[in-house]
């Protein structure tokens, strides 16, 4: 909607369902519940080439190559190498350099690409730029668009490099936008705050593998995405302090990052190591391990590596069977069918999930990425 807190809200709570706009969410929301969201900001991540012959690369780049995280990355200058997709790679040559010249403010930055390898699902390209002393950031603003989901079909415009973004994005890194965040506006956060319901941050950089379709015949069959997120102590302390009140995950990747923290803490409580958390390691443990202690380990972790910020990779796939440690509702959009998103809200409300969605669908509700959205309150 042109004014974001208007759009359609569906409240879904012990097998009802209502009807509202995202500017009275707060009236659905107890005193003291916290909200805790993901302030990735999403970067201009297409980039365009021109061949000498005239013919068009496109760039998408993904994530790093060498597996450093994506904040920090970000931040490195003059060159990278970058794990990419690239559109109309048949027509570029291994180890051919594409260069491309833009005028920024009176000032020439000149971009080159470099085919380096090609992997099963994405390529290796250096990219390599002057002036030298600029961020990779600040070259995929002036130099790339915004990659808008597949699924809009449309090339993306000079509006959308402030329509899809938060207007809390911070750190650059995601190629797709948090879109429950969307919706969110000074208005929203001030009724919240009236309520006395507390607001955090954190940052999961979302990847490409986001719109990665469940095409295997069982979902036990699908190779779930992994992507970088990071918490700063203050937040895992604020979610350690609120496990008695209402955790809501405002957004997909929020929980997946909320509920990634739990099972980091029984890593640590195992083994004392921050690893990635794979896509069924949830399901293959045997955890009794109680909430409050597993963040605690997290927090104590951070204290013994004289650290604010705890930074990890999680591939976990929430679906069917699931059992929620940290949240007690989502918010979020109306996704796909096939997607792993739909098993995400299905893993939480159980087979009401037909019912929701059938209701969103009767009474107009707006799909995916520029939709409208839902609060979903758990039933498991």
């Amino acid at each position: 909607m042109e004014e974001r807190d208007q759009s359609k809200l569906l409240v879904y709570r012990n097998g009802e369902i209502t009807d509202d706009r995202y500017i009275r969410l707060s009236g659905y929301l107890p005193d003291n519940s916290f909200l805790i969201f993901n302030n990735t900001k999403v970067v201009a991540a297409r980039i365009l080439f021109q061949k000498p012959t005239g013919g068009v690369i496109e760039i998408f780049c993904l994530e790093p190559d060498d597996d450093s995280d994506i904040t920090t990355a970000m931040a490195k200058t003059g060159s990278v190498k970058w794990k990419c997709l690239v559109g109309g790679a048949s027509k570029w040559k291994h180890g051919q350099v594409l260069a491309k010249e833009i005028m920024q403010e009176g000032k020439k930055i000149i971009l080159s690409a470099n085919y380096i390898d090609k992997k099963a699902e994405h390529f290796i390209i250096g990219l390599h730029w002057t002036p030298a002393d600029l961020s990779f950031a600040e070259i995929l603003q002036v130099a790339g668009a915004i990659p808008l989901p597949p699924y809009m079909k449309r090339a993306s415009q000079s509006s959308d490099r402030e329509r899809y973004q938060t207007v809390y994005a911070e750190p650059e890194g995601s190629v797709a936008a948090p879109t429950a965040g969307l919706h969110f506006t000074p208005k929203i956060f001030e009724s919240l705050k009236d309520k006395n319901i507390d607001t955090d941050f954190l940052t999961l950089h979302v990847g490409a593998g986001t719109f990665k379709p469940v095409k295997a015949d069982r979902m036990e069959e699908h190779i779930m995405h992994s992507e970088w997120f990071d918490a700063k102590r203050e937040t895992v302390e604020k979610l350690k302090n609120n496990l008695a009140h209402a955790i809501v995950a405002v957004g997909t990747t929020s929980l997946r990052a909320i509920e990634s923290l739990y099972w980091l803490g029984c890593k640590i409580t195992r083994s004392s190591v921050v690893a990635p958390i794979s896509q069924w390691e949830p399901y293959e443990q045997d955890n009794n391990i109680a909430p409050a202690d597993a963040l605690q380990a997290v927090l104590d972790w951070m204290k013994n590596n004289n650290t604010e910020r705890i930074i990890s990779k999680t591939g976990i796939i929430i679906a069917p069977g699931y059992r929620p440690k940290i949240a007690k509702a989502l918010i979020t959009n109306f996704h796909q069918p096939g997607s792993t998103l739909l098993l995400l809200v299905a893993a939480l409300i159980g087979d009401d999930w037909r019912k929701v969605y059938d209701h969103a669908l009767k009474n107009e509700y707006r799909f995916l990425s520029y939709g409208d959205g839902s609060l979903l309150w758990f039933n498991v």
